[in-house]
Parts: structure tokens; C-alpha cells; sequence
């Protein structure tokens, strides 16, 4: 069953509801006050109608209320909602009028009918009114709650890609890897060197940006992938399918190595069993999946780069990040960015 949206937005009270509809309906009759010979009686329904009619238009607006959400900035209160709202309130003013009318037979409200449409008119623009000032602050609130949450999150995300970047272990194993090479007289030290300074490079100029383009990311990798092929050889494999169409697409900076070392660090990678990473596109998500072949060791792990990972594309498009693990592979959907939507921060 739907839920009220105003419940996803704000929720005034109903006692303040009630007692605002009692209120404008006394407002509303003012000027049947001013009227010589009005008996209680009378004055009692034409209060009666406007505040049923201001409760009616509370709660209709409210269940009405576009519900903003992340994955959702597009809701906006309209001027179709308004009109929509005139439209509907009109046609419940008549209804309001002609019950009475049956009701009360005695009292020619017919006579009146266009002087209660004229009210309700006057009290269906005042609280949408009301109600679009309440709309637009808390959804102002509601994006400055977002955006205090992204910086966070950035924050958390430029540490954990740091600790990534310079991890001394890394580092330790790249330079092992290269020492090697030169006992050896191995002709591709030169370029080791090279793929070395430009994966560190890209890692310090790209750690301030929030999102890079697809292309970026996949140059970055294929530097650090060459870095990996050197020390692993046969031992890790990397396969990569991206449409053409999805190349200026955007993604999380960092994505694949997360990805990549969260595979290296839970799986067995050796030459008789590579571990073979798919990079591919699919009905419009980006594909990054391994053959599992879990370690015999457990490693301890705490989910923080996966967990960034799903925070920064839940606040970048709405969208969850899908995980499967079967018996053989592990499966990471991530969903395609398009700059025109979400710019870089």
C-alpha cells in the first residue's frame, strides 16, 4: 500500500490540522457575521463548510506533495499540483454545498454557491501556499543534509583511497618487483618504471576529484594492472568490454582498484589458477566480476572498500550497487553515470 508522501516529508501534526481548519473556517464566515438577522444556527454550517473544506484540502495536498529524495531530485511541487489541487477542491465545494443543501432543505445554499467556490478558492491557494513555503524549506534542509552527508563521505573515501594509493605494502611489493627485474636485466624495467610514476601520478592528481570519466578510470587501471602483471605474471588476468558508448560516462574515482584489490586480497592467484577479472558493460550497468577461489585462510575483512564504493553511487545517482557471489564468481553490478545528470564535486 502507498504511504502518505507528506509522511517522507514533513508531518504537521493532525490537532494543528484540525484546529487550522476550525480556524480558517471561522475566518472564512466573517463576514456572514457582519450580516443583520443571522441566526447561530446558520452561521454554525457556513463555518462547518469551510473548515470540512480546509481539512479536506490539508490532507489531500499533503498525501499530494511531490516525496524528495536522492534518488528523486527531480520531485517539485508544480503548477499542475496547483491546479490539480483548484480543480479537485472546486468539485468537493460543490459536493460540501449540495449535502447540506439535502440536509438542511430549509436554508437556500444553492443561492450561495458561487460565493462558497469563491471561499474555497481563496482557502485552497492560502494553505497550498502555506504548504509550498513548508515544501521548499525542508527540502532545502533535506539536500543540505545530503550534501553534509556527501562531504563526509568524500572525506572518508579521499582516506580510504590514500591508504590505497600509498599503501606501503604495495609500494614495498612494486619496488621487490622492479629490483627483481633489474638483477635480471628484464628490457621492461624502464617501463615498469614509467607505468609505476604514471599509476602514482594519476592517483595524486585524481584524489581530489569525486568522479572521473570511464576512459579515465580505465587508463589509471590498466597502469596499475601492468603493475600487477609484473609481480603476479600469469597469475591474474584482466578482461575488458566497455561500449564504446559509455566511455564519457562517469565513475567514482578508484573504483576498479578497490575492486581489483578486494579480489586480490580474498582470492588464490598464482599461474596454475589465475584469477581472471571481467570488466563489461551490460543493459546499462558496468560489470566487474572474478572467478572466486577463496583462499584457505579466511582474511579478516571489514567491507570498507565495497561499503564506499555503495555509499558514493547511492549518493551520486540513487541507484544500488548489486553484489553476487555464487559458487564461482563474484559479481559487482555498478550502475552508469552520465555527467549531464551528476556533475563531478
Amino acid at each position: 500500500m502507498q504511504s502518505f508522501n507528506y509522511k517522507r516529508t514533513f508531518r504537521p501534526s493532525h490537532v494543528v490540522i484540525w484546529f487550522s481548519s476550525v480556524f480558517i473556517g471561522i475566518l472564512a464566515s466573517i463576514p456572514k457575521l457582519l450580516r443583520l438577522h443571522l441566526s447561530p444556527v446558520e452561521l454554525l454550517i457556513d463555518i462547518s463548510i469551510a473548515s470540512t473544506f480546509s481539512v479536506f484540502v490539508w490532507y489531500y495536498s499533503l498525501y499530494n506533495l511531490p516525496a524528495y529524495t536522492a534518488g528523486n531530485r527531480a520531485a517539485k511541487f508544480t503548477g499542475k499540483h496547483l491546479f490539480k489541487a483548484l480543480a479537485i477542491g472546486a468539485v468537493v465545494m460543490l459536493i460540501l454545498v449540495i449535502f447540506h443543501q439535502l440536509c438542511l432543505p430549509q436554508y437556500h445554499f444553492q443561492s450561495m454557491i458561487l460565493m462558497y467556490e469563491f471561499r474555497g478558492l481563496i482557502i485552497n491557494l492560502t494553505l497550498n501556499l502555506f504548504l509550498f513555503l513548508l515544501y521548499q524549506n525542508q527540502v532545502t534542509q533535506a539536500i543540505s543534509r545530503e550534501l553534509d552527508q556527501m562531504n563526509a563521505d568524500k572525506t572518508a573515501a579521499q582516506y580510504e583511497l590514500l591508504k590505497q594509493q600509498v599503501n606501503p605494502h604495495f609500494l614495498f611489493n612494486s619496488l621487490n618487483t622492479l629490483k627483481s627485474m633489474v638483477e635480471a636485466q628484464d628490457r621492461n624495467a624502464p617501463h615498469f618504471i614509467v607505468m609505476l610514476s604514471d599509476f602514482y601520478r594519476s592517483a595524486l592528481e585524481n584524489k581530489h576529484n569525486y568522479i572521473i570519466t570511464l576512459e579515465e578510470e580505465t587508463e589509471t587501471l590498466k597502469a596499475y594492472m601492468f603493475l600487477l602483471k609484473s609481480r603476479f605474471e600469469e597469475g591474474i588476468q584482466l578482461e575488458i568490454d566497455i561500449e564504446e558508448l559509455h566511455t564519457r560516462s562517469m565513475i567514482p574515482s578508484f573504483t576498479f582498484q578497490l575492486l581489483i584489490e578486494n579480489c586480490i586480497k580474498h582470492n588464490v592467484v598464482s599461474s596454475n589458477a589465475p584469477l581472471v577479472i571481467r570488466i563489461y558493460t551490460n543493459n546499462g550497468s558496468i560489470i566487474v566480476e572474478n572467478n572466486l577461489q577463496l583462499k584457505r585462510s579466511p582474511v579478516l575483512s571489514t567491507n570498507t572498500g565495497l561499503n564506499n564504493i555503495i555509499q558514493r553511487y547511492q549518493h551520486l545517482s540513487g541507484r544500488a550497487v548489486v553484489i553476487t557471489k555464487t559458487e564461482d564468481f563474484f559479481t559487482v553490478e555498478l550502475p552508469v553515470i552520465y555527467e549531464d545528470s551528476n556533475s563531478r564535486r
